[in-house]
């Protein structure tokens, strides 16, 4: 890697008589790093009126634009003393970084705030007028980082994910073969949201979800001694970007915007237009909203974890066993949505699991143990696992392979009758992921002795309700004894006329 930085200091007064002070000075403190680095050097060194500029050049473990703030000081410190004198500015007229990539890339690379140009496998970043700020915020590490990161997922898009199977259930002889979901419609226990992606659940749906609620809580969370918490439905944004949603998954997330002002004299000329043209004046309302700060609740998981932020878990709470169930989830799926299983708006149980390795490998098991008794036992569907890429992954655009499965995701999957054959028509309807310690160092939780890891195993109603009724159709007299102990009669409902 080679850094080529062309920067100008400006200072506070006429320097013209300090040129063999100033460049001794910057003679000696080269030497200085030269034995931390042999290959970093200062060139073309000029001085005018009020301004001194130079070239910074390494090829090695010292990076330019790391020293300059450094340099700034010492400088101010030095010449402050004697001459009264300091650094008023950084100006960088030029920065051209060249590394080379693991990989060649299949298409151009574009980035903010620099030209790329890419050889073969040899990368050029190309940076002007950039400011000392914005070089102490180490933008420029990870601008590095980012254009690897594209070049390697050219080799991810269009490739499968990884997916091993690890069990499946026997096959079951299916009740019907129609979708649950237009079967519903048509019955009235559901109705298509007033937006798009949402539902309105009548009596019927409604106690099936519940159901489903139920059930989770009660054969799975309860028996491993899972503790209820309640959040917010509302995110911040700082919140996704410790856990990497922000970048990697934005065009998903439902925004949430604030009032400017509850000043009633700034809302006048907006409801004066609702009232006069009784429609939304689009273009007033934006004036009186604050730009977005926070969305609503992709997952519940990233507010768990802040819950915990900068805590000191003590070793006898060890594994916390926690769990949401009121946080509405909502994520803007555009042409992707079908029926109640791929909505934007969706109810779901989220647990969370903070504890050493060992303690999570052992919790996974008997969580897979109290999953399989709910879909054998009360369910009875046919459905199986699988090791898949896990989703943090897979919002980095990568694959993931056996070497994940440790700290990974199990995908379960069940047959959807309505759609084809069994080889390829299964919906993932559950998960189950051990995340290691990425979150744990992202909120910065400790325990007192251990090393902690963590993981999730969002469950989704709409998901449950939709692999059951798929196979096990909507009339109750025929559903499994299992699941008639929790709901043997539907509510009668509502009768429109």
């Amino acid at each position: 890697m080679k850094f080529d930085l062309n920067v100008c200091f400006s200072f506070s007064s006429d320097i013209s008589s300090l040129q063999k002070e100033l460049k001794s000075f910057l003679s000696d403190y080269n030497k200085s790093l030269i034995k931390k680095d042999k290959t970093i050097k200062f060139l073309d060194i000029k001085l005018k009126k009020n301004s001194l500029s130079f070239h910074i050049i390494s090829e090695g473990s010292l990076r330019p634009h790391n020293i300059l703030l450094n340099l700034k000081n010492n400088i101010s410190k030095e010449f402050g003393k004697k001459h009264h004198i300091g650094v008023r500015e950084i100006k960088i007229d030029s920065y051209i970084i060249d590394f080379e990539l693991e990989k060649k890339p299949l298409k151009e690379v574009f980035i903010p705030f620099a030209d790329v140009k890419i050889k073969d496998k040899k990368a050029t970043l190309i940076l002007k007028d950039v400011s000392d700020d914005f070089l102490q915020k180490n933008y420029i590490d990870r601008m590095i980082t980012r254009v690897n990161e594209k070049v390697e997922n050219h080799y991810y898009e269009g490739k499968s994910e990884f997916w091993e199977l690890i069990w499946r259930s026997d096959e079951k002889k299916p009740f019907w073969n129609k979708d649950p979901t237009e079967e519903m419609n048509k019955s009235g226990w559901i109705k298509q949201g007033p937006t798009k992606g949402k539902w309105f659940y009548n009596p019927q749906a409604a106690a099936i979800l519940k159901t489903m609620e139920h059930i989770a809580i009660e054969e799975i969370l309860k028996p491993l001694d899972f503790q209820e918490i309640i959040e917010s439905f509302m995110v911040p944004f700082d919140v996704w970007l410790r856990t990497g949603h922000l970048e990697g998954m934005p065009g998903e997330f439902y925004y949430i915007s604030e009032p400017a002002s509850r000043d009633a004299d700034k809302w006048e000329h907006y409801v004066d237009l609702v009232k006069i043209t009784k429609e939304i004046p689009i273009k007033e309302l934006k004036k009186n909203l604050s730009e977005p700060r926070s969305g609503i609740c992709y997952a519940q998981c990233p507010v768990i974890y802040w819950g915990f932020k900068g805590k000191t878990i003590s070793e006898d709470s060890l594994p916390v066993l926690v769990y949401d169930k009121t946080a509405i989830s909502a994520r803007y799926e555009s042409g992707g949505r079908h029926g109640i299983e791929r909505v934007d708006e969706f109810h779901r149980i989220e647990p969370v699991y903070i504890g050493t390795r060992e303690q999570l490998l052992k919790l996974r098991e008997k969580l897979i143990d109290r999953y399989k008794h709910v879909f054998n036992k009360i369910f009875d569907i046919e459905w199986r696992m699988a090791w898949v890429t896990p989703w943090y992954m897979q919002q980095a655009g990568k694959v993931g392979d056996k070497s994940t499965q440790d700290t990974g995701t199990i995908d379960f999957e069940a047959y959807m009758p309505y759609r084809g054959d069994r080889k390829s028509e299964w919906l993932e309807f559950q998960n189950l992921s051990i995340l290691g310690d990425k979150y744990i160092k992202a909120f910065n939780i400790k325990a007192q002795k251990s090393e902690l890891w963590s993981g999730c195993s969002g469950i989704g109603l709409e998901r449950w309700a939709t692999v059951f009724l798929a196979q096990k159709g909507i009339d109750p007299d025929k559903w499994p004894n299992g699941f008639k102990k929790y709901l043997n009669k539907l509510p009668t409902g509502i009768n429109f006329v």
